[in-house]
């Protein structure tokens, strides 16, 4: 999904920081071992999604039926492929908070019990987002389902929805995750998910640059005509719209929510918005057309027009954010900024039909001793028995060497090495990464890797990134727990005597 860069950063540095830290390979190894067991709350566990449904409560509420469609869907959802996909903010990558997105819609049982349930996903607000958790939900047109009343958006949100997009997050139709975003053709073999003829793979794997589409070609000297350079105008060219999807994808909307073709709203930002429609008018386009640059641009099969800057006419149908822009990881691909083994297993698969992972995993050797030059001479630091030490020098040398570090002196290089490793290490950056991802385990690990496992942290930068971190999941769950409420502590308003004007001009009273 698409996520605006401040700041002049680039979008092909800002996704692979994030696809390396956001869903480590552990998680995915993990959930994925689980979900195939038929675990699919352990799958949940193991990809940091809180579950909060009960299928026992829904089918006494909603009917059997209905439990069992939710339940087989809860076990070919895989958590882990969810996370990949969820919408992402910058600078940092981090989960869009407060958001509440549909992953099912399931419609009135045969006795008519409900009026529709959905399977959604929510994420907390930005001030309790530490760890990066997601929850699991049924939402059934009200504020009942547990824990809703939690979230500042309970109700799923139009516009970030994966309804409509199950290859995001079922196991079951992640082959379909080529088609939609347009690196296989459509009825080859790749898009039944075998493995078939996509376009021209590059080296190691790559998926090859595909062919853009004659309105997208901003070479030099390139001069688009007619509708083509109309709609350069109209789309930002410092954006990977994927218009050459845009038709299907609404037709899959309109026909999901039982409406008859026809417009669609594209939202490419908080004021660009431009409006979507099937050209069936054989004619010179003289037709009616709600827009303010009078029948916009027309290419096959489509037109586009900007929407009315009043804001004023009929409500329509919102395209979805997944199926607006263009897959990051496949731009990625074709731009040679990511390897196929960097992404997820299922993504690579669908993205690079025939793609088998047959790369093992590095093994982790924390023991390897690092170097120092320590007056002169070349000395080691290294574990041992779980604690970063000097090699190379003597248990009592050590120990005076310590004593005149207390005492404001400067120690032997090989002490300050270990010291700086305590408060300021060079792998700083990569556990502050994983920490504000929500791996926390991986980001110990990469301490303990390099202090060892019964090292005691001095205060310093790491310290503190640490007990921030901690200090937001205590936050969390709080939270959770409904101790805190939909404002952060820091935030709340002041306090209130009985008997005083509120905030709002109005007196309160103890009942």
């Amino acid at each position: 999904m698409h996520t605006h860069i401040a700041n002049g950063d680039s979008r092909l540095s800002f996704w692979p920081r994030v696809r390396e830290f956001a869903v480590p390979p552990p998680m995915i190894e993990s959930a994925t071992a689980r979900r195939l067991c038929g675990d699919w709350a352990g799958a949940c566990a193991a990809a940091g999604i809180d579950v909060d449904l009960n299928l026992r409560a829904l089918a006494r509420d909603h009917g059997h039926e209905l439990a069992a469609r939710v339940r087989a869907d809860l076990r070919h959802l895989a958590p882990d492929l969810l996370r990949w996909h969820m919408p992402r903010i910058a600078p940092d990558g981090l989960l869009r908070p407060g958001l509440t997105i549909s992953l099912a819609r399931y419609g009135p049982d045969s006795d008519r019990r409900t009026r529709g349930v959905h399977l959604v996903v929510r994420t907390p607000p930005g001030w309790a987002a530490a760890g990066q958790r997601i929850s699991l939900a049924l939402w059934d047109g009200s504020d009942r389902a547990s824990g809703a009343y939690l979230y500042p958006h309970p109700h799923p949100h139009r516009r970030f929805r994966l309804d409509l997009h199950r290859h995001l997050w079922d196991a079951r139709r992640s082959h379909e995750l080529g088609v939609r975003s347009g690196a296989v053709p459509a009825g080859s073999a790749g898009s039944a998910g075998s493995a078939g003829q996509a376009r021209q793979a590059g080296p190691a794997g790559q998926a090859g640059p595909a062919d853009p589409p004659p309105w997208a070609d901003r070479s030099a000297g390139a001069a688009p005509s007619g509708s083509a350079s109309d709609l350069l105008d109209l789309v930002p060219q410092d954006q990977p719209c994927a218009v050459d999807r845009w038709a299907a994808e609404a037709e899959i909307l309109l026909r999901a929510d039982g409406r008859p073709p026809g417009a669609v709203l594209v939202r490419l930002g908080a004021r660009h918005r431009l409006i979507v429609a099937p050209d069936t008018d054989p004619g010179d386009g003289t037709g009616h057309w709600d827009g303010d640059v009078g029948n916009g641009a027309r290419l096959p099969g489509l037109r586009v027009a900007r929407a009315s800057a009043s804001g004023r006419g009929p409500a329509l149908p919102v395209l979805p954010d997944a199926a607006t822009w263009v897959l990051p990881d496949l731009e990625l691909l074709r731009a040679g900024a990511i390897d196929a083994d960097r992404l997820h297993p299922l993504v690579a698969e669908a993205l690079i039909p025939g793609y088998s992972s047959a790369t093992p995993r590095t093994v982790r050797d924390p023991g390897h001793p690092r170097f120092v030059d320590c007056r002169g001479a070349r000395h080691r630091i290294g574990l041992v028995d779980g604690v970063l030490t000097a090699l190379d020098h003597d248990p009592d040398e050590i120990r005076r060497e310590e004593l005149l570090a207390a005492l404001t002196g400067t120690p032997v290089p090989c002490l300050q090495a270990i010291d700086a490793a305590h408060r300021r290490p060079d792998c700083l950056t990569g556990v502050r990464e994983r920490l504000h991802h929500g791996d926390s385990s991986g980001a110990l690990a990469v301490v303990e890797d390099l202090l060892g496992a019964e090292a005691v942290l001095r205060d310093g930068a790491l310290l503190d990134s640490l007990e921030a971190a901690a200090r937001g999941r205590i936050t969390y769950g709080l939270f959770r727990a409904g101790l805190i409420g939909r404002t952060p502590p820091l935030l709340c308003p002041r306090p209130v005597r009985p008997g005083t004007r509120g905030s709002r001009g109005r007196r309160t009273s103890v009942r």
